[in-house]
């Protein structure tokens, strides 16, 4: 018996090389259908062998040679074999109001001869998680983002989506014809519903588009990014830690560009889990930056909206701020020498849009 066609649009994208992967997406994009950010998964055609929800972790797959009732235990999304539908899918809500897609991971760790040979991936924007699932495996209100791929074995595959801004609330990741996935990243940036001039909200988070732009470290399989996550998560992995410093006078940083300007009222520096490796000192600064790119750390016109305080394990610690009639675009958390730090919330209210 034939299996069933499923047209899907070529749209234009450029593949990314395994190995910079890290440097192009993850380092300077948000995932936005990570679990700590959100993601949830509310449809799979077929899980038989491991469940799509695995998709979702941020953290890197694993092996093990574990035996269950369906067989291999895969540390992924794995479906039957003999799919006579054009391919098995999984419909994901993204773990923000909606986001811009810039880019696609597919890692097909540890899946080997059971790979899925090939993926497409396609968006929406719907306001109904109901509508959305109902349309199963087919096309109706789908656009594609990455047409049909092939995929390797045990490998992370990745590519640029085509340059937009347009807004997207849900993804369905299609598997030809079935198969396994480890990882499934969609990276882009968050875009908020803004909050009214009065309402005080946390302007550096994710979901609210907050990004982390430079840091002078990240070691240990951390990331800078993950100081504007929702939630205190579980453990150190998703915090941002750096290396051991060895000279004098030593200071890392991170710069985060406000997902939305305002002005600071209460900051927070959180180092929930970090208890023998945190910051013996902590400072945030802000600033307007209004030119193009980037502010560098040595800026000048950084401005103090905490003093120099002192660490402390496993605790949130929560700072007035110094300068609150100022409107800031960036904000710059300095820890010193170094260490680990697991959020960084800067409360505040949108700046007026006039």
């Amino acid at each position: 018996m034939p299996r069933e066609l499923y047209p899907i649009d070529d749209v234009p994208t450029k593949s990314i090389a395994t190995e910079e992967i890290d440097s192009i997406l993850k380092s300077k994009f948000l995932d936005l259908i990570s679990a700590p950010l959100g993601g949830t998964v509310l449809d799979v055609s077929d899980e038989w062998f491991a469940p799509a929800t695995n998709l979702l972790s941020p953290k890197t797959p694993i092996y093990s040679e574990r035996q269950v009732f369906t067989g291999q235990w895969m540390d992924g999304w794995e479906s039957r074999r003999h799919n006579r539908k054009p391919f098995d899918y999984v419909i994901i809500r993204l773990g923000v109001a909606s986001g811009s897609i810039v880019g696609v991971e597919i890692d097909t760790a540890y899946f080997q001869g059971n790979e899925a040979p090939a993926i497409s991936v396609e968006a929406c924007f719907a306001t109904n998680d109901s509508e959305v699932v109902g349309w199963k495996g087919e096309r109706a209100g789908w656009e594609t983002v990455v047409g049909r791929k092939e995929c390797g074995p045990s490998k992370r595959h990745a590519w640029m989506a085509e340059a937009n801004t347009k807004p997207y609330t849900h993804v369905r990741l299609n598997m030809y014809p079935d198969g396994g996935t480890a990882r499934f990243r969609l990276y882009g940036v968050a875009i908020p519903i803004l909050p009214d001039e009065k309402t005080v909200c946390d302007l550096a988070a994710a979901t609210n588009g907050g990004m982390v732009v430079s840091c002078s470290n990240q070691a240990f399989g951390t990331l800078a990014s993950n100081l504007l996550l929702p939630g205190r998560g579980p453990d150190m992995a998703d915090g941002w830690e750096t290396a051991r410093s060895r000279t004098e006078d030593h200071v890392d940083w991170a710069i985060v560009k406000l997902g939305i300007p305002g002005k600071v009222q209460k900051l927070v520096v959180d180092t929930a889990h970090f208890r023998g490796n945190y910051p013996e000192k902590t400072i945030v600064m802000a600033l307007k930056y209004e030119k193009e790119g980037v502010p560098e750390c040595d800026d000048k016109d950084w401005k103090e909206v905490t003093s120099m305080n002192e660490g402390e394990a496993d605790k949130e610690q929560e700072f007035e701020s110094l300068v609150q009639n100022e409107t800031f675009t960036h904000v710059k958390l300095n820890i010193y020498p170094d260490g680990g730090v697991k959020r960084l919330r800067v409360f505040g209210t949108r700046a007026s849009q006039k």
